[in-house]
């Protein structure tokens, strides 16, 4: 057996497991495992950020495009702290993120060395990791870094996927020990590869006698790439197809059966068709509020009399926030399987296309369209943002990339259509502000011969637009399109339409003060370029995108509301102060309208 030391042993698991990319910020508790990774250069790349947070993010959009996990690297203290904010948007979306970070030595554990927290115990700082990783693992030996590190792939890749973090005391990573030679612990991940038979057949029939069924299709699906199963259990049963915010993209939004989104900022035609089904199957969403329009009653789920069929990998899941007929525990690609062999069994396959049920979602797609047109084909400008993601679609290939964090870019994206499975990169449970940039560069590192557009506010840019600089020293030609309207302006218009319209506080920039993003992009190197008028977009775009580098596109949108956001359909429970008497009224009838959650099983 090799004689490795905990530096070597952790860059060697990572060199076996196929991680082509190291993230982060070195600094003196992770300086031997930095060193180790120095020695084979030639076989793992190093990626230095700006702020350890984004190396979380950029992780993140990596896997979310490559569909493997890279590595993250850390020093101990500030610098593992600033982790947490990343951590916790993988694991709500459940996405695979290694971090690595330095820590105390063993022999000097609990004496407030620098940057170790140890009040309440010796080298606490993982404590404060565990709520947001699958595991937290703190190896005392170079042999147990042996264990952890094994374990880790193992652990963040099954069942349902997640981060997990590893404390790495600095005499660990210098220290040495005979451990075997590395091989990779993960070919085909480790899922729940079968479907308990009867739930699948119950299903099926339940499916094959509805008249108004409907699929939800939720992140589950693209974690799972379930996309043709997706497709081909849509086209047999004739159902339409809705998605989440993170299953956008996993079914082609130009296709017949398309009905769009639901729930808070849902479509009309998705929370039309999910309200008046007859038949729901779930597959891969953890039902949350903003997906169930906070669960009151008629704004997007009548169940009942609506009967629901829900798929998870995550049995803790189903039936969690609405009552389930039918759970079935299982991968989304295998439960959607199993589900159209058994239909196809019964002989059922769907005329859909001369039926009323696919005329009526012909129809309700229409009226959205129509719906929404005023501001997506307005003429105003500065622009609206509707409008530039209208512009966006027209310049990008069909297999581009867009990335979005919160605010109305995220938002206003459910009107932009999505064609190809990985394609809608998205801070969804967790709606991370500043991780839409960095996620950016992790996809167009994956995906390097795609179109990649991170497309970001002007407040959610001010926190993480210091990676411009790691866009420029690696050349990783991602575009990002600022739209600036100097401000938080969704939450300005949240209070706006729940407050009262002359209303705001607190949520927008002075205009004096407000960067000039072209100029500072500039300063970093990058291509950049601001634009007000719709019709000058889509140039601009292409101008960034044919540049073959690092550029920004500075778009001026609207800020006068409601133009300043998009058509609002769902319903989200925005406790109102009880002194706004009226509204509060108002507010308190909607929220009788909510229902309870479920009761355990």
């Amino acid at each position: 057996m090799p004689i490795l030391t905990g530096g070597q042993i952790i860059v060697d698991r990572l060199i076996a497991e196929g991680v082509p990319i190291m993230a982060g910020i070195p600094g003196h508790g992770i300086i031997a495992a930095m060193d180790a990774a120095r020695l084979r250069a030639s076989e793992i790349s190093i990626i230095q950020v700006r702020h350890e947070q984004s190396a979380v993010h950029l992780a993140d959009g990596y896997y979310r495009v490559a569909g493997k996990p890279i590595a993250v690297f850390t020093s101990i203290g500030p610098g593992a702290l600033n982790t947490a904010v990343g951590l916790g948007s993988a694991y709500v979306d459940s996405i695979p993120v290694l971090v690595m970070s330095g820590e105390a030595h063993t022999y000097m554990a609990g004496r407030g060395v620098l940057q170790e927290i140890e009040r309440q115990r010796p080298a606490d700082l993982p404590t404060a990791m565990e709520p947001l990783t699958k595991k937290v693992y703190r190896p005392k030996s170079p042999t147990e870094v042996y264990d952890a590190m094994q374990d880790a792939f193992r652990v963040m890749r099954e069942g349902r996927p997640g981060p997990v973090f590893i404390s790495l005391p600095m005499d660990v990573q210098a220290e040495a020990a005979d451990v075997p030679e590395a091989r990779s612990v993960y070919t085909i991940a480790p899922r729940h590869a079968t479907a308990d038979a009867a739930a699948v057949s119950a299903a099926a029939e339940l499916l094959r006698t509805a008249k108004r069924p409907v699929i939800v299709a939720g992140g589950g699906v693209t974690l799972s790439n379930a996309e043709p199963e997706l497709r081909a259990l849509a086209e047999q049963l004739g159902a339409a197809v809705v998605t989440t915010l993170q299953g956008k993209g996993c079914f082609p939004e130009d296709h017949p059966l398309y009905g769009w989104h639901l729930g808070t900022k849902g479509t009309s035609v998705g929370n039309a068709l999910t309200t008046t089904a007859d038949v729901i199957l779930a597959v891969g969403t953890r039902v949350t509020d903003q997906v169930a329009s906070s669960y009151r009653r008629g704004a997007t789920f009548n169940i009942p009399p609506t009967r629901l069929v829900q798929i998870d990998l995550d049995p803790a899941e189903i039936g969690k926030n609405l009552p389930v007929e039918i759970g079935i525990h299982a991968d989304a690609a295998t439960a959607l399987r199993a589900i159209g062999s058994a239909l196809a069994s019964a002989g059922h396959r769907a005329e859909y296309e001369s039926s009323a049920y696919f005329n009526e979602i012909a129809s309700l797609r229409a009226a959205w369209l129509k719906e929404t047109a005023p501001l997506r084909e307005s003429d105003a400008s500065p622009s609206t943002v509707p409008r530039f993601f209208s512009e966006l679609r027209a310049v990008l290939d069909r297999d581009a990339v867009v990335v979005t964090s919160s605010g109305h870019a995220q938002a206003c994206v459910l009107e932009f259509p999505f064609y190809e499975p990985r394609t809608n990169l998205t801070a969804g449970g967790f709606s991370t502000m500043g991780w839409s940039y960095p996620a950016a560069l992790g996809a167009k590192l994956a995906a390097p011969a795609r179109q990649v557009v991170a497309v970001v506010g002007d407040g959610d840019f001010l926190m993480t637009m210091q990676e411009m600089a790691t866009a420029m020293q690696y050349g990783i030609a991602a575009v990002v399109v600022v739209l600036n309207n100097h401000g938080w302006y969704s939450i300005r218009d949240l209070q706006k339409a729940e407050f009262g319209e002359d209303l705001d506080f607190a949520v927008e920039f002075d205009d004096s003060t407000t960067p000039d993003f072209t100029a500072v992009a500039k300063a970093f190197g990058l291509r950049a370029e601001r634009v007000d008028a719709p019709d000058a977009i889509g140039p601009a775009v292409r101008r960034a995108l044919d540049a073959g580098g690092p550029a920004l596109v500075e778009v001026m949108v609207a800020r006068n509301y409601p133009d300043s956001g998009s058509t609002v359909a769902g319903w989200w429970d925005v406790p109102i102060p009880e002194y706004l008497e009226d509204r509060r009224a108002a507010y308190e009838k909607a929220r009788a309208e909510e229902e309870p959650p479920p009761a355990r099983r």
